[in-house]
């Protein structure tokens, strides 16, 4: 079906939205003009897309009522079974809800999105199943990832395993929950400030940020095209790295992908910690809405750590105190910019998705329906873009390069930083009728120690390290970059010196 040039009256509209002043008179002659720019779009408009092709079968699944979904953590549930042998044979996988799947609903957490149903596998899907593994579905997440607690999701909380009533964490909620409850083995969530790290720590999983860029987001609905990141999220570390080492690598589609390099990473478990040196980060503790409690577990981890064969030391990084603070306008600015682009946005080489795209473009006359943390973040970050023309979102973006430097030099005499994860233990979820203040608090109290690491694209891994009143604590692990292997280490050193619950 050809495109049809615009009538006066929308071009009048366009016009006065560009700034344009323009007789009808003037408008006329350049409509005519851009009726000859028609035929370049009605060529794209007639040939097909040029994507990926799905290579397994696959069927649509189905939502699972309450009665098997007993934390609100499943999506859907189906069975994609991929090829009969390879690292990941007998393997049962989840996927997060913004990971294509062909064939397959995908919400991204919203009711924008429900309905939509991708016609491509993301490549880690794909990997995933050339591996041998099996997908067995899709869990909920957060209403399009903004939020760190686990109750925006458009179908509703996500319950913590571990303590029904209170957040599972987000936005990756419901792989972190179906894996701490042991409904998988293994998941994928995604990170832009903490998302596979913050659900982790409250539920007692090891989630891992790769690297930037070393796993690729291709057919992956995007937040901010700086910070994106997809990982690991398993009940060992020796699943953790082992999906890692199926995940990662180029796949000559993502341009997030500059000069990665990959390793064996299960290979490093058969190391012990010996030889390596640990930084614990001072400005990681005491925050002002820091449990005392979860620090002081954090600092007692450090010392197991230590008697594992690592040698400890504390040191000072100031600028770590303000990195979620500078990683703030990125998240919220270019986050909007994202969903001005239908969630691909432009000016960049990856995959665009476009069904995706032109599905999520209603999102302009359903603006209403999105959370309350998203509302507050578009908002504001409309205000800003208006009155700072976007120039804060631009010094950001430098002074993260500050930021990374900062961490790179400590990683020229240590091996690893050490913080906590979240400041915080999980918090309870805000209850029916909750008000807007309390609700946006829940998604966005947590990010201070994990939302630096997406600005700077270094590994981060949440390791868990005890419990308080019945619910986990995290242990965060920072590599340099494509330093997994080292991370891997020495939390697999952690792991294996007890049971964490008891520490």
């Amino acid at each position: 079906m050809s495109i049809k040039p615009p009538t006066l009256e929308q071009l009048r509209r366009i016009a006065k939205d560009l700034g344009f002043h323009m007789s009808d008179a003037e408008l006329e002659v350049y409509r005519e003009l851009m009726t000859g720019n028609l035929a370049a779009y009605n060529y794209l408009d007639s040939v097909p897309d040029y994507v990926p092709q799905v290579r397994y079968p696959r069927l649509p699944g189905y939502r699972p009522d309450a009665a098997e979904n007993l934390y609100g953590a499943w999506y859907r549930k189906t069975s994609v079974r991929g090829a009969s042998s390879g690292k990941l044979a007998g393997r049962k996988i989840v996927l997060k809800d913004n990971i294509c799947l062909a064939g397959v609903p995908l919400s991204g957490g919203s009711s924008i999105l429900e309905g939509y149903v991708p016609e491509v596998d993301a490549t880690i899907a794909t990997r995933i199943l050339d591996a041998g593994g099996e997908i067995i579905g899709k869990s909920v997440c957060e209403y399009f990832s903004f939020s760190g607690g686990s109750h925006t999701s458009a179908t509703g909380p996500v319950q913590n395993p571990h303590k029904p009533g209170y957040s599972a964490g987000g936005s990756s909620s419901g792989s972190a929950a179906l894996v701490a409850a042991g409904e998988v083995e293994m998941a994928i969530g995604g990170d832009q400030g903490g998302s596979i790290r913050i659900p982790s720590s409250y539920c007692g999983t090891y989630g891992m940020k790769p690297t930037y860029g070393l796993v690729p987001y291709t057919g992956i609905l995007s937040i901010e095209f700086t910070v994106d990141h997809t990982g690991p999220i398993t009940a060992n570390v020796a699943d953790n790295a082992l999906l890692l080492e199926v995940l990662a690598g180029p796949d000559g589609i993502d341009p997030r992908q500059i000069g990665v390099k990959t390793a064996e990473y299960t290979k490093s478990l058969k190391k012990d910690t010996s030889g390596l040196k640990i930084a614990v980060v001072k400005e990681g503790f005491g925050f002002a809405d820091s449990d005392p409690q979860v620090d002081a577990k954090v600092q007692k981890a450090a010392k197991r750590l230590a008697k594992c064969g690592a040698k400890v030391e504390e040191i000072s990084i100031p600028i770590h105190a303000m990195g979620s603070a500078i990683i703030f306008p990125i998240l919220a600015e270019g986050g909007l910019d994202t969903m001005k682009g239908n969630g691909f946005g432009s000016n960049h080489k990856g995959l665009y998705v476009t069904s995706m795209m032109s599905y999520l473009s209603q999102w302009r006359q359903r603006a209403d329906e999105f959370s309350e943390s998203l509302k507050t973040t578009f908002l504001f970050a409309q205000f800003m873009q208006e009155s700072q023309q976007g120039r804060l979102y631009g010094k950001a973006q430098n002074l993260g390069r500050q930021l990374r430097a900062a961490y790179d030099a400590a990683f020229e005499k240590y091996d690893l930083l050490l913080m906590p994860t979240t400041p915080m233990k999980a918090t309870p979820l805000p209850k029916p009728g909750a008000s807007v203040k309390e609700i946006v608090a829940r998604a966005l109290e947590m990010l201070e120690n994990t939302s630096p690491f997406d600005l700077t694209g270094h590994p981060a891994m949440s390791v868990p390290c005890g419990i308080i009143d019945g619910l986990p604590v995290g242990l965060m692990l920072v590599g340099p970059h494509f330093g997994e292997t080292k991370i891997y280490r020495a939390a697999h050193a952690f792991e294996q010196s007890g049971n964490w619950q008891t520490f």
